[in-house]
């Protein structure tokens, strides 16, 4: 069952077998999600048809916004770094795509809804990663009290900025996708719908993280993204870390169940949830694969999310020019200036979009929810050219560590 070399899980005889029969005999999983019991805020749009089905317009809603395009210049985890074959967000978001599909294909679940869900999980985060979200954060909280998540977000953008008429379920799956909180076992609530996910989110705007961790996706397919997130980034960011130098060949990892290296990690959490989840209604990790997963990412946390080498330009020099835009574009925003960055940049693109599908003021929403749009839809680079462009005189230099070192 495990190669003692590399380590990798293949399924028990028994699963194996029972899937092979199961595929015979035409099961169909009774858990999955099916197409027609999707919801939306406007039922009479955006009927599906059999080349444009109810989950893959949802997808192809979310890959032709113009923030998908953004993924490819967002961090993933190492800003500072000229090399191209550090993880952007763009290779993220299909990585958990792919793995997910390839758990929901064995499972029997929707792989229309699990790409849905995944292509958009991260459509709302800031540039920086998480050190950009965490600053917003702090901006927006101070601000009004209020708490800023990439996950909240990233339903706002589609369900809120862009009103695309994207379902609840697709939403839901966003909503619940955060990667930071891992569990053993997940069972989704089906019992959810419209009002419910507007309370959910309204609630994460007020409680931030003690709400986003009661958070539970309403689908199985839900479910799977949300543990596959992890799954994608574990290893991965491993594999960054040694191209970009911040841990060396030698440095080795304490996982035993799942492997320690990234091809390891994905297949025997994929191997694990298959064997431990097929034919229930719920996503189960064994205990000795849960417990690994919580060894695997309280070890990237202390030897690489935690280095000094990836924090101290964030927060010596990211932190304060994202206060530095944040206030600016305020006071454009609060001073009604029409030829400004705020006003050219963002509010007049917004209005075109949200009155192209429905008779809204973009200017309505609160100052600072405005601002706080306008900087989490930015690239890396935007960022830092508005920056310059902001305040062409600033000390704070950004630094890279060159394709050649």
């Amino acid at each position: 069952m495990i190669n003692s070399k590399l380590k990798y899980h293949a399924l028990s005889d028994e699963i194996q077998q029972k899937i092979i029969n199961d595929r015979r005999n035409g099961w169909i999983n009774p858990y999955r999600f099916n197409d027609e019991n999707a919801v939306r805020r406007n039922n009479n749009h955006d009927k599906a048809n059999l080349w444009r089905p109810t989950f893959v317009r949802d997808a192809e809603k979310i890959l032709h916004l113009p923030l998908y395009n953004r993924y490819s210049d967002k961090t993933q985890v190492f800003s500072f770094y000229n090399n191209d074959d550090l993880s952007r967000r763009a290779l993220h978001v299909q990585l958990v795509s792919r793995i997910a599909r390839n758990i929901g294909s064995v499972l029997g679940l929707n792989l229309d809804l699990i790409e849905a869900i995944a292509l958009g999980h991260d459509i709302g985060h800031t540039p920086f990663g998480h050190a950009g979200e965490r600053f917003l954060n702090e901006l927006y909280h101070n601000e009004t009290g209020r708490y800023f998540n990439h996950n909240v977000h990233s339903a706002r953008v589609l369900d809120k900025m862009f009103a695309r008429n994207i379902t609840l379920q697709t939403l839901d799956g966003i909503l619940c996708h955060n990667g930071e909180f891992e569990q053993q076992e997940y069972k989704p609530d089906c019992s959810k719908n419209f009002e419910a996910f507007d309370n959910e989110i309204e609630s994460c705007y007020i409680h931030g993280n003690s709400a986003i961790k009661k958070l539970i996706p309403c689908t199985l397919e839900g479910c799977v993204v949300r543990i596959c997130d992890m799954i994608a980034y574990l290893g991965k960011d491993r594999q960054d870390a040694r191209k970009a130098k911040i841990i060396d060949d030698n440095q080795t990892f304490s996982n035993n169940k799942i492997g320690k290296e990234n091809a390891a990690i994905i297949n025997n959490l994929t191997v694990d949830i298959i064997e431990n989840s097929y034919g229930k209604d719920f996503i189960l990790l064994s205990e000795s694969a849960y417990d690994d997963l919580k060894t695997a990412k309280q070890e990237n946390y202390e030897i690489i999310y935690r280095n000094e080498r990836i924090n101290k330009q964030y927060e010596d020099v990211i932190k304060p020019m994202f206060a530095e835009i944040y206030y600016k574009l305020l006071d454009e925003l609060k001073n009604k200036d029409e030829n400004s960055i705020i006003y050219k940049h963002h509010i007049t693109f917004m209005d075109k979009e949200l009155k192209y599908y429905r008779d809204v003021n973009y200017l309505d929403e609160e100052p600072n929810q405005i601002v706080v749009d306008y900087i989490a839809s930015m690239t890396d680079d935007y960022f830092i050219e508005l920056h310059k462009l902001l305040f062409p005189n600033s000390k704070y230099i950004i630094e890279y560590h060159s394709y050649f070192e």
